[in-house]
């Protein structure tokens, strides 16, 4: 390929951007013709991502990006978007951040061959911050920070923080970059959903007003939505900024072939709509995932001749995202009781399949003798069982008891675990106890993934956002939860330092309520609370009562996070009755932790309710007067 110089332009019509400055070029009138990425481009040469192929074929990278320049792009997205140490960590290439950043910029520069800008380009995080995820945000700053200087010494003429879906992501990115890049333009461009109920919304104006905080040149959207959802969001972005604005859509939505993406959009479709999106306001318009070069000729010629500014932003009233208002559900009886006096939980034995109707007995004696609420798990020990989320709205409707419902994050990603929370709103369970889950290898299929996608403190955080009228990612849910959130704790773990830590995040995410692990031991509760006791949350302290010598040793040798103290199995294996005795030690400790805590959590065996009522009439705790 022959790379053409200045002198060999002729009658070209690009302009040589030498000469002037990709600041000035945006004060210009006339749209930008951008070309979000060419791994499509490159789909049918090789195999390799995108990322690698600067190093491992830098002319075949060259050749194809200045096959774009010559189809009328005006600004080269470099290929680096997942080119930072956290994404190339996964290849194995953490040590070559700076070399293939650098790189990518002098190839793109030299395919532009003068005749167009250069966009250094960074995308998001491969894994998601915390709680949600496990990035500190330390670590993403650091890599962010990294890339951005390695751009920039190649010599970028903007640098682009591309197809950020997190908004709390993309602000840690623009508070990085903007101190490093002296002068150099950079540019800001959210990911939004491709969902018309949430584009519908004031999201994407209420995101043009807080990106409009910073010194950034333009603002924006890229990639997920398609020509025409994006003229939805550029056309509310428009009305909550007056920065120049980026429209980045995708070409369409992939039919998945294997593991590669297969786009056929018709270039003549994309040109006319990405027009439409110039003529609304977009300053720079291309498309993204999906680009060929046909999109990119059909685009330029398609734009030639738009030299008109956009017409005035017209107000728009719709509802609020970033501080949403919407009318909020009264609170569970659970949670209002839980602020005013000592509650009473006992937790239900579910038995394997589909007859629950011991579940309901068991539901209704209880209620009948005053308990507060029933805890429902969700598949512990790893067992198949009835979902938690249906299981308890059917417990609550048959029986008009108050669930509380565990949540296990073992078996469900972020997408299924919020679904999953809407169904639960809708149904009427607001009491979710968020848990981790125990291990799949323990349970009825050891051959079961773990998803793990989130924690119980990044569950926790799900449902606080649900609670404000958000899902994960910020967006809204056209109206909110009133979830009574708790969490897990395990006083007695072996290393309590990190068991502290986690239960302060829990409450710094959102948690009411602490349920804990069964305790036996007066003096080691207070030596928690000690320690634990400042935080804002209330304490339900867990009871078991034990049935056996074989029920205890086997708990505290098998069971993990079960500690059982030696003088209690001493006092089961020496007593002649070793079930009575454990309703005697589980009422001795609720008699002297209960000025110590805001509630009990019962959890007694093998369906024997009366136990548990047992236990709290020896304690002191009046059901009748209830």
């Amino acid at each position: 390929m022959r790379i053409l110089l200045p002198n060999d332009l002729g009658t070209t019509p690009h302009v040589l951007m030498a000469t002037r400055t990709f600041r000035a070029r945006l004060e210009d009138a006339r749209p930008i013709v951008a070309v979000g990425s060419i791994e499509h481009a490159l789909s049918n040469r090789t195999h390799d991502r995108i990322e690698l192929v600067v190093l491992q074929a830098p002319l075949m990278l060259e050749e194809t990006m200045h096959a774009f320049v010559e189809a009328g792009a005006e600004l080269l997205f470099t290929p680096t978007e997942r080119a930072s140490r956290l994404w190339l960590a996964q290849l194995d290439r953490a040590d070559r951040v700076y070399e293939l950043n650098r790189k990518a910029v002098w190839i793109a520069r030299k395919a532009a061959a003068h005749r167009a800008f250069v966009a250094g380009t960074i995308g998001p995080p491969p894994t998601m911050l915390q709680p949600i995820g496990p990035l500190s945000t330390e670590s993403l700053r650091r890599a962010v920070a990294e890339q951005a200087i390695a751009l920039l010494d190649g010599g970028c003429d903007v640098l682009v923080l591309k197809s950020f879906i997190e908004l709390d992501e993309l602000l840690l990115a623009i508070e990085t970059v903007l101190p490093l890049a002296n002068g150099t333009p950079v540019i800001a461009l959210k990911a939004f959903p491709e969902d018309g109920a949430v584009l519908a919304t004031s999201f994407p104006a209420d995101v043009a007003r807080l990106l409009s905080q910073y010194s950034l040149a333009a603002i924006g959207a890229s990639g997920t939505v398609g020509p025409q959802r994006m003229r939805g969001v550029i056309s509310a972005m428009r009305s909550g900024s007056s920065l120049p604005l980026v429209a980045l859509p995708d070409t369409g939505i992939p039919t998945m072939v294997g593991s590669r993406a297969h786009y056929s959009t018709d270039p003549e479709y994309i040109a006319r709509t990405l027009r439409e999106l110039a003529e609304s306001g977009a300053r720079i318009c291309g498309t993204d995932r999906g680009t060929t070069i046909a999109h990119t000729s059909a685009t330029s010629q398609s734009l030639a001749g738009i030299t008109h500014a956009a017409p005035p932003p017209a107000p728009i009233q719709r509802e609020a995202h970033l501080s949403p208002r919407p009318t909020v559900p009264p609170p569970s009886r659970f949670a209002q009781a839980l602020q005013e006096r000592f509650v009473i939980t006992v937790e239900l034995d579910i038995p394997r399949g589909l007859d629950m109707a011991s579940v309901l007995d068991g539901a209704r004696y209880l209620g009948m003798h005053g308990v507060d609420a029933v805890n429902i798990s969700d598949g512990a020990r790893a067992r198949l069982r009835v979902n938690s989320l249906t299981l308890s709205a059917y417990v609550q409707q048959e029986t008009g008891i108050e669930c509380i419902a565990h949540l296990a994050c073992r078996d469900r990603n972020m997408v299924a675990l919020q679904s999953d929370l809407l169904g639960a709103a809708l149904l009427g369970v607001q009491n979710i106890l968020a848990v981790s889950g125990d291990p799949t290898h323990i349970g009825d299929y050891p051959r079961a993934i773990t998803v793990g996608d989130l924690d119980s403190i990044g569950l926790i955080r799900a449902l606080r956002m649900m609670n404000s009228g958000r899902d994960l990612a910020g967006n809204p849910l056209s109206g909110t939860t009133n979830f009574c959130i708790a969490g897990a704790c395990n006083p007695c773990a072996e290393d309590i330092e990190r068991e502290i830590d986690r239960l302060a995040q829990k409450v710094a995410e959102g948690a009411e309520a602490i349920f804990t692990q069964p305790m036996f031991d007066l003096e080691h509760w207070l030596q928690f609370l000690s320690r634990a006791g400042s935080l804002p949350v209330r304490f339900i302290v867990g009871i078991l009562p034990l049935r056996s010598v074989r029920h205890a040793e086997f708990l505290h040798y098998e069971v993990p996070g079960m500690t059982i103290p030696a003088w209690v199995r001493k006092r089961i294996a020496e007593s002649p009755n070793p079930a009575e005795e454990g309703i005697t030690i589980a009422a001795e400790f609720l008699a002297a932790v209960k000025e110590h805590c805001h509630g009990v959590y019962l959890m007694p065996p093998f369906k024997k309710y009366e136990v548990a009522l047992s236990v709290l009439k020896r304690a002191g705790v009046a059901l009748a007067s209830r």
